[in-house]
């Protein structure tokens, strides 16, 4: 990230995230548009668009601002003294900012009204542990991939959320920006703003105990 200023850097979460919501949403309705009422035929389309969506905006973005598009991530490196508490706060604000725009911009290419909120409900401890379990592995992904295989990190994550959106419960939300954008789509990919708390606290003691695991994982132990 050396010789990018902090604008560009913003801009840069801000925007990766906005495109990371309308890739998400957009997917979802179209998938919902042509699966003639089979579900799993909408969640594949919308899971693979998902995946990859990622890859390409983590290979573009990553250069510029680390491409994190997740306060989640983004704590978890401010954690480990990679990223400034203002800096941090910055990202996290221009997150959620772009998360919202992201899902507006799906809904004016879908023609649908451009505000709105979700109706649907994804309550339940089941769907809150799905979604510690999701970020806990997508930070085990991240932090592993940058460890051993940097160059891979783009691919390593969205290969990993296209098989977390299939073996959790949740369809591994992993990202308090998405969670609170997508309570803001009455959609397939939708979530109701009554779940959302859950889904966040959920998220972030995932992401918390994932750093923690693999900082002492990855410590090499010095022998005398």
């Amino acid at each position: 990230m050396e010789g990018f200023d902090l604008p560009r850097r913003l801009v840069a979460e801000a925007l990766g995230t906005a495109l990371l919501l309308a890739i998400v949403i957009g997917s979802g309705v179209m998938g919902e548009r042509l699966s003639g009422g089979n579900t799993a035929i909408a969640l594949l389309g919308n899971t693979s668009a998902t995946g990859a969506g990622l890859m390409v905006l983590i290979t573009i973005f990553s250069p510029l601002s680390g491409a994190h598009f997740n306060p989640a991530v983004t704590l978890v490196f401010a954690a480990r003294r990679k990223i400034g508490v203002k800096l941090s706060i910055g990202y996290i604000v221009a997150q959620m900012a772009g998360a919202i725009v992201g899902v507006w911009t799906a809904h004016l290419m879908f023609a649908e009204p451009m505000i709105q909120v979700s109706t649907k409900l994804r309550d339940g401890p089941a769907q809150a542990f799905s979604e510690a379990v999701a970020t806990f592995g997508l930070i085990a992904t991240i932090l592993g991939s940058l460890r051993f295989r940097p160059a891979a990190t783009p691919a390593m994550v969205g290969l990993y959320i296209t098989a977390a959106y299939w073996f959790t419960a949740s369809t591994s939300f992993a990202n308090p920006a998405v969670t609170v954008a997508r309570s803001l789509s009455n959609t397939f990919a939708g979530i109701a703003p009554t779940s959302v708390p859950a889904f966040i606290l959920a998220q972030l003691g995932g992401a918390a105990v994932a750093a923690l695991v693999f900082h002492w994982l990855f410590t090499e132990v010095r022998r005398p």
